[in-house]
């Protein structure tokens, strides 16, 4: 359809390259459910090659949803096949194979001679590798994704070449990445414009783009991009990505929608589940959104200044360009309590994105009522944290059973662990200069580890003396980041259960890459 743009959803694989954001398996699923609730047209689920657990995520989610899944291959045969192996037995399945094209990446990427001596024969290479893989994967599927990775720095004549062999190949869409986030809005939207005019079989596919926000231009770009022809866009939820980021889904998805004025395009996206969206993904991935954040940030429908709140009160339309409701959020929240039954709660899950079987629902019941009892009103965002925090406390490899820390004005701040790990149990104590720095060094004591610390952050998640206290931390090892999120209303304990769990990430990682004996493959488009 000429008017209508498609979503592709790259959360799980770009935007799980964000430093720390790594998913489990079953987190991936919940959030590609999720995505499917939300309407995306595209979900690219993974990078199947790469790693088992990759493979994992992608087949499981192929399997699990009725939209098109995409699975992510270099322009190889290994990587090709292993896409289409993760993705065979799906409803709707894309391979979306990728080839360097701008000199940057020829020369960095393609410097070996065994790819040519100079660059005109490195472009050669390139050239026909794109045509050929393409060409494979089209004996695989008939839906393929070709994308030529940097083409914001592109020579516009060589990519012109490359799309046109791709397109000869049987790619039924071709996208356009940004990849560095290097380009003006003005500047790509040309791009598009000369690569319509210009390829001569440009109309046997789909324009897609691609952008990144290393200059807080990824929205921008896309939306010149839409302008000038592309009918697929590439985005993530919150924005999450690669360095900056990527373009962002929601402000996307709420540009063209409030703008419809100006805008002969729409997409199929189910606005009202973009607050849940957005609100599982920050809680899976650990990555706190920003306050100010358009469309989903708590202060997006917010009004301080007086003069504000004045004219919202005559007339919402005075400083709202959307209402809240048309995001999913709701003025009246139902409020659970400690009286609320399990019917109670199976419904307000299911309406937040929480499926619950039975088993799952007798588990979560009980932490809910221990939470009801300290907090007597638990609120939407109380439900979403708990969820996230059961999940990754399920997975666990080391779980904090026991702390105690003792701390005072006078006092050496002291803390006491005890750890659950592979069956065993480790206790330990420590000092530290105040009685988080206490926790962290018992716990580093008890397991062993000296991680380093790369941020700690702690925030309200809900109001009043009893609101939940999340805690943000982030450790480094071996040149990775790992994320973990802990909530509670002691918020020491928060900061426990956050620090094992970024420990818990990095286990995982390091025992996975010991039994595969191999690297995971860090892409980027």
């Amino acid at each position: 359809m000429k008017n209508q743009l498609i979503i592709f959803d790259t959360t799980l694989r770009d935007g799980e390259q964000s430093p720390g954001a790594s998913l489990s398996v079953s987190e991936k699923v919940e959030i590609a459910k999720q995505l499917e609730k939300l309407n995306v047209d595209v979900i690219e689920a993974g990078f199947p090659v790469s790693s088992p657990e990759q493979f994992d995520a992608v087949e499981r989610i192929a399997n699990e949803v009725g939209v098109t899944v995409a699975g992510l291959a270099r322009a190889k045969e290994i990587d090709i096949k292993s896409a289409y192996d993760a993705i065979k037995n799906g409803e709707k399945k894309r391979i979306h194979t990728f080839s360097s094209t701008s000199d940057y990446h020829i020369l960095g990427k393609f410097g070996d001679d065994r790819y040519g001596k100079t660059l005109a024969d490195k472009r050669e290479t390139i050239l026909k590798m794109s045509y050929d893989m393409v060409k494979y994967a089209k004996t695989f599927v008939d839906d393929v994704e070709f994308s030529a990775e940097d083409a914001g720095r592109t020579d516009m004549n060589y990519l012109v070449e490359v799309i046109e062999a791709a397109i000869e190949a049987g790619a039924t869409t071709i996208n356009i990445p940004d990849t560095t986030g290097y380009t003006m809005p003005k500047e790509f939207g040309e791009k598009i414009a000369y690569l319509k005019a210009k390829v001569k079989n440009i109309e046997d596919a789909i324009i897609s783009v691609h952008c990144h926000n290393d200059l807080g231009l990824a929205v921008a770009n896309s939306i010149a991009g839409i302008e000038n022809g592309a009918r697929q866009v590439e985005v993530t939820v919150n924005g999450i990505g690669e360095r900056a980021g990527n373009a962002s889904l929601e402000e996307i998805v709420m540009a063209l929608k409030v703008r419809k004025d100006i805008f002969d395009i729409e997409s199929k996206i189910e606005t009202t589940e973009i607050i849940n969206t957005s609100k599982l993904v920050s809680g899976y991935t650990g990555i706190i959104i920003q306050p100010n954040k358009a469309i989903v940030g708590e202060n997006a429908f917010a009004h301080e200044s007086g003069i504000h709140q004045d004219g919202m009160l005559k007339n919402r339309e005075t400083y709202e360009i959307m209402t809240p409701e048309s995001v999913g959020v709701q003025k009246t929240k139902i409020v659970l309590g400690r009286h609320s039954g399990r019917h109670g709660l199976k419904a307000r899950l299911d309406e937040l994105g929480y499926p619950m079987t039975t088993e799952e629902l007798k588990k979560i019941y009980k932490l809910f009522t221990n939470l009801a009892d300290k907090k007597k009103e638990v609120y939407d965002d109380d439900l979403r944290i708990l969820m996230g925090d059961t999940k990754k406390t399920t997975e666990s490899i080391y779980d904090l059973k026991y702390m105690h820390v003792f701390a005072g004005s006078s006092t050496i701040p002291t803390a006491t662990v005890r750890i659950k790990a592979d069956g065993k149990i480790m206790e330990d104590s420590s000092t530290g200069d105040g009685p988080v720095d206490a926790l962290f060094n018992a716990i580093d004591r008890a397991l062993n580890k000296k991680p380093t610390v790369e941020s700690y952050r702690v925030r309200s998640v809900t109001a009043g003396r009893e609101a939940l206290g999340e805690v943000a931390v982030r450790i480094r090892k071996d040149g990775r980041s790992y994320t973990g999120v802990g909530v509670s209303t002691d918020i020491i304990e928060a900061s426990g259960k956050a620090y094992i769990q970024a420990i818990n990430k990095k286990e995982r990682y390091e025992r996975r890459v010991k039994l595969q004996d191999e690297e995971v493959i860090k892409v980027e488009i």
